[in-house]
């Protein structure tokens, strides 16, 4: 009998070193194509739905009832604006929100998208946080990748260690050129990648809230968008 029950104990102790439900890094697009005003208006997209009661619902019903949040900004470099948060309910996911949309722009240039996936995943490797699941949820305008590591072998790598990389392109109907065309279908192809991996599209700036709220709840949650849902 205590062979068994050492055997047991053994095969438990990693799930009991976890700590909390999710790590999720907010990897949003700070390149050159992003101006000040736009740059602000996705934190506040952030702020908002990270203190929506729906995605407070959506923390408080997972495994251990909180999630650990991280806010970077990527261009040529990139920028931890808020440092890791355990949130638990509305005073933490508050206080997340007014750091972040208090915090001054940090990051500058090109796109490094590659360097950026890099980042996200060295920021998880060295929060002292053990999560369960561990997201990349990454957002942006464009595809471009000027300087750094490809963006393919970057996913790979990140995808390797367990993350799952989320994207959230933002469409440009006023632009389509700066969008790619096809921004979506490149998402889909060169960034996500990892179990239940999925693009949410924020179609203009007035359905960018929205978005990221949705989002936020399917990678809480650990649910897929319809469109992605596969068949064991």
């Amino acid at each position: 009998m205590r062979p068994i029950c050492l055997a047991l104990c053994l095969s438990a102790s990693p799930a009991a070193a976890q700590d909390t439900d999710l790590e999720l890094v907010l990897l949003a697009d700070a390149s050159g194509s992003i101006t000040q005003e736009e740059l602000l208006f996705q934190r506040e997209g952030y702020a908002r739905a990270i203190t929506d009661p729906e995605v407070l619902s959506a923390i408080s019903r997972t495994a251990y009832g909180e999630i650990a949040v991280t806010y970077v900004e990527w261009a040529a470099n990139q920028a931890q604006v808020v440092d890791w948060t355990r949130i638990a309910g509305p005073d933490e996911a508050q206080g997340f929100a007014d750091a972040l949309l208090s915090m001054p722009r940090q990051a500058y240039g090109r796109n490094a998208i590659g360097a950026a996936l890099l980042e996200a995943l060295r920021l998880m490797e060295v929060n002292e946080i053990d999560g369960w699941r561990r997201v990349i949820d990454f957002s942006g305008d464009s595809a471009g990748n000027f300087s750094g590591p490809g963006i393919e072998e970057a996913r790979d790598h990140v995808v390797a260690q367990g993350v799952t990389i989320n994207a959230l392109p933002i469409l440009r109907p006023d632009d389509p050129g700066r969008a790619q065309g096809g921004l979506e279908r490149i998402y889909e192809d060169r960034i996500i990648g990892g179990q239940g991996a999925f693009v949410v599209t924020a179609r203009d700036r007035g359905s960018f809230s929205e978005a990221v709220k949705r989002k936020l709840i399917l990678e809480i949650s650990g649910e897929m968008p319809e469109r992605f849902a596969r068949a064991d």
